[in-house]
């Protein structure tokens, strides 16, 4: 049987450059690389060349990036460590309704410590209006948290713009590029952020390792204590195996952005050419403001579940939305902020592709749907 794999946005295979990249590091260079020897200088060395080739792939400097193990840290340090750090400056944070959960329930930690969070609305787009920043800041605001682009529907925000808002405010702004890393052109200067957060295995890097850009004297308190790793932002023994797959990863990324981009952009414009056979089929997420490689669509009288029952019995791997939510399935708090109702809701599916995506897969995926979406809908009305 056919096997195709639309979920690149859940996780990317790790590239076998990376991996190779990567093996001498598990045995041959095993040094700590805060030890005071040649081990540890070897370790130390990998360590630092991968940091220089993150940093490239963002525009930033060397010494900016602290290396986490994944999104989800690189988030949560972000937030509670820039809370905490002006705790005394402020208690108010601005960010949307659609950010990741490795933003929302740290934000709601921090709430539930009396931290006031303010979460912006965003249009049936999903994208968020920065005039809505400039108005949601007060004299107590520390922090605005904004994803770069959505995980379930690929909405870019208009970082830049929001960015230029919150320079002038004298406003710390975080973004989670861990969607664009790789994917898109970024560079945080540009983009006027603070601190950026990125995760390898969106890339075709390891799990388990990601990194924070955090800007040059922005005060950020450590989410872990411990050593004095990471000039004092990260403590723990570094994961040099999979630093080094990072930068591996991110070296591969910035050599094949360009031609990934307008291959994705090529693919996605087929697929959605095709969902348009679709009696009332919406995509969902901007138009063009969008990541490529990325659609969500909501197919009506349809079950989502069911949809990726058979998909998968079919041979075609996507997803109903967000990977880490538990259970998979739980209601879309995207589409809900998207304005989408129950009916639609319930009959979405994200389908996300990576460079290894080929033309022939999209055919594939646009052969087989019509008979899955008949097969499901058959069984929709039956169960109701």
């Amino acid at each position: 049987m056919r096997r195709t794999y639309f979920d690149a946005a859940a996780t990317t295979p790790t590239d076998p450059v990376v991996v190779a990249a990567m093996l001498p590091y598990f045995g041959e260079v095993y040094g700590n690389p805060a030890s005071a020897h040649g081990f540890g200088a070897a370790a130390l060395a990998a360590v630092e060349s991968a940091r220089a080739a993150v940093a490239a792939l963002l525009g930033a400097k060397a010494r900016e990036i602290v290396f986490t193990s994944g999104g989800t840290e690189s988030n949560n340090t972000a937030l509670k460590g820039v809370a905490q750090a002006l705790r005394a400056r402020g208690d108010h944070v601005i960010t949307t309704a659609i950010e990741h959960d490795s933003v929302l329930q740290p934000l709601c930690a921090l709430a539930a410590a009396d931290l006031r969070v303010t979460a912006l609305p965003v249009d049936g787009h999903g994208q968020v209006d920065p005039a809505a920043v400039r108005r949601a800041i007060t004299p107590r605001t520390v922090l605005v948290s904004v994803m770069h682009a959505n995980n379930e529907v690929g909405t870019i925000q208009p970082i830049a713009a929001i960015g230029a808002i919150t320079r002038a405010a004298g406003v710390l702004f975080h973004t989670d590029a861990v969607q664009t890393c790789g994917h898109v052109p970024i560079r945080v200067r540009d983009l006027a952020v603070d601190l950026l957060s990125l995760s390898a295995h969106k890339l075709h890097g390891p799990k388990g390792v990601g990194a924070l850009y955090v800007r040059r004297d922005t005060p950020l308190a450590p989410l872990l204590h411990g050593g004095s790793h990471e000039a004092g932002r990260r403590a723990s023994t570094l994961n040099v195996p999979g630093i080094v797959g990072l930068g591996r990863a991110a070296e591969l990324a910035a050599a094949r952005l360009h031609d990934e981009t307008r291959h994705l952009a090529a693919l996605q414009a087929r697929l959605v050419e095709g969902l348009g056979r679709f009696p009332g089929a919406r995509v969902n997420g901007h138009p063009t403001a969008r990541l490529p490689g990325n659609v969500s669509v909501s197919l009506p009288d349809s079950n989502g579940d069911l949809l990726l029952k058979h998909l998968d019995a079919a041979g075609i791997a996507c997803s109903t939305g967000a990977s880490c939510h538990d259970p998979p399935t739980a209601p879309s708090h995207v589409l809900a902020a998207l304005g989408l109702p129950d009916a639609l809701r319930a009959g979405t599916l994200r389908f996300s592709m990576s460079h290894l995506t080929t033309a022939a897969d999209v055919d594939y995926l646009l052969e087989v749907l019509p008979r899955v979406v008949r097969r499901v809908s058959a069984l929709t009305e039956l169960l109701e």
